[in-house]
């Protein structure tokens, strides 16, 4: 059933190139003469495109497109891209804030964390899953089992969840990073390049 509903819709969009084709070769007072000598393509093919006897396809549209110098999208009306800002509200939990990054529930969850100094003592926890982070501007301190690491900014640190931990500033100063989070242990993987022998 969404199969054939994306093919009406596929229909709908090759039906409107064709008037499409025709307003903005009007629009620019060409012929069909002038078009022809300017793409290759012979009048009577550019007619038939244009009258809708004859489907638009990738070779004959990209010459017509350079040749009117309009990007391809707009001889095919194609949708414009919705804003691709996350706009998600900040969550504040004490001293930290975190700034949601996906907005998808479950699954491996991005965050942008800003982490001002607090006087409490550090507390682990456990809880199940594994994550991430990445140090943007400060000094990070994970505790991390019997672990106690100072994380400056471009370092990066990953572990299970379920080993005992806790981060926050490592100095008075607030501390900016990353965290992806995977519920259900999803390990991160970092491409990177072999070192060279």
């Amino acid at each position: 059933m969404e199969c054939m509903d994306d093919d009406a819709r596929l229909d709908a969009v090759l039906n409107e190139v064709g008037p499409r084709l025709r307003r903005i070769r009007r629009e620019r007072g060409a012929t069909l003469g002038a078009l022809s000598e300017a793409t290759g393509i012979s009048v009577s093919t550019l007619s038939r495109l244009e009258s809708g006897g004859r489907r638009p396809s990738l070779e004959l549209l990209l010459p017509i497109a350079r040749a009117h110098q309009v990007p391809l999208d707009e001889l095919v009306g194609a949708p414009p891209v919705g804003d691709p800002r996350v706009r998600s509200k900040p969550i504040v939990r004490g001293h930290r804030t975190m700034y949601p990054l996906t907005n998808r529930p479950g699954g491996l969850q991005a965050y942008k964390v800003v982490h001002r100094p607090a006087e409490e003592p550090p507390e682990q926890r456990t809880h199940e899953g594994y994550e991430w982070l990445y140090v943007l501007s400060g000094r990070l301190r994970l505790l991390l089992g019997d672990h106690d690491v100072v994380l400056g900014q471009g370092e990066a640190a990953e572990f299970d969840t379920r080993v005992p931990h806790w981060f926050g500033t490592a100095d008075d100063q607030p501390v900016e990073f990353l965290s992806l989070f995977g519920p259900q242990g999803e390990r991160m993987h970092v491409r990177a390049k072999p070192k060279r022998g």
